[in-house]
């Protein structure tokens, strides 16, 4: 398959034109869902509180943490919203800032280039999947080390952001800590002042360190063929419990993005339907499931 291949050999004008859509009910809709349940999660265990619903909701809620970022990401493409501006926005305010990313139109810059050259040495994202395959064990210590905290601390330690001035490092962090000091601020104002560090930051310092880990495993890690762009990048078969934990908002259709890159996230399943039924099903990059990429990217011997 050539490393040419665009949308427009695969699909129709009309499909083209039809799958690049966007929808502001529907972006709207996602950014409202996300919230949604983390709330709900977060009622769940004060109605019902115990160790159990305790994990749940730590689970639950650090997945829709990782679904902001996919919505950033959406936004990032311009996809989430007809209008650029209210991409912008929302993706930096209800998106990224509550889980203290950075700037939005700072990583469109960037991502951009890991779309240009994918698999490349200009790409951006080079770095984050290529030691893989690594050792069972190996893989077992950083899985433990997310779900520690330990990854998040050396992350915030380490943040390069560090090393500017002091009035650099207050544009960095001024965002995210105000939209964390408003939902302190609900929360206690609910009554449940201790749900912000039990349910918002405990997630975001485990369990989403493991999913931003096994996402980026499974989008580039160990792909067969860095040039050919329905090879160079995976699609992973999830069900409704990797949906719930661990793949929200359709990011496990990953090569679908790539080779059609301007269709909204709740339009990749038809893009991944419509390129397995015009035979490329075969060339596809595809995955039977997380466990089964789990499996390869612990195969390493030593």
């Amino acid at each position: 398959m050539s490393a040419t291949l665009t949308a427009g050999d695969v699909l129709t004008l009309e499909e083209l034109r039809e799958l690049r859509r966007t929808s502001a009910l529907r972006g709207a809709g996602l950014v409202l869902h996300a919230w949604v349940t983390i709330a709900l999660a977060m009622g769940t265990y004060v109605l019902w509180p115990s160790a159990f619903t305790l994990v749940l909701a730590v689970a639950v809620i650090g997945s829709r943490q990782l679904g902001l970022l996919v919505l950033m990401h959406e936004a990032t493409h311009w996809l989430l919203f007809p209008r650029m501006r209210a991409n912008t926005l929302v993706a930096q305010w209800l998106c990224a800032y509550p889980v203290f990313a950075g700037d939005v139109k700072g990583y469109r810059r960037i991502h951009h280039l890991h779309h240009r050259h994918t698999q490349q040495p200009e790409d951006p994202d080079l770095g984050l999947a290529a030691k893989f395959p690594v050792t069972r064990g190996r893989l077992w210590r950083d899985a433990l080390r997310d779900l520690s905290g330990w990854t998040c601390c050396a992350r915030v330690v380490t943040w390069p952001g560090w090393r500017q001035p002091l009035g650099g490092v207050w544009r960095e962090v001024r965002g995210p800590l105000a939209t964390n000091a408003v939902l302190f601020a609900a929360l206690a104002l609910a009554g449940h002042w201790e749900l912000y560090v039990l349910l918002w930051l405990l997630p975001l310092a485990t369990w989403f360190q493991l999913l931003t880990r096994l996402k980026n495993i499974a989008e580039h890690a160990m792909v067969p063929d860095d040039d050919d762009p329905l090879r160079n990048t995976r699609t992973t078969r999830a069900g409704m419990p990797a949906r719930v934990f661990l793949a929200p908002y359709w990011v496990n259709y990953h090569v679908e993005h790539h080779v059609a890159v301007f269709v909204p996230c709740w339009k990749l399943r038809r893009v991944h339907a419509l390129l397995r039924a015009r035979g490329y099903g075969e060339t596809m990059e595809l995955a039977p499931g997380y466990l089964a990429v789990i499996r390869r990217a612990a195969s390493a011997t030593r």
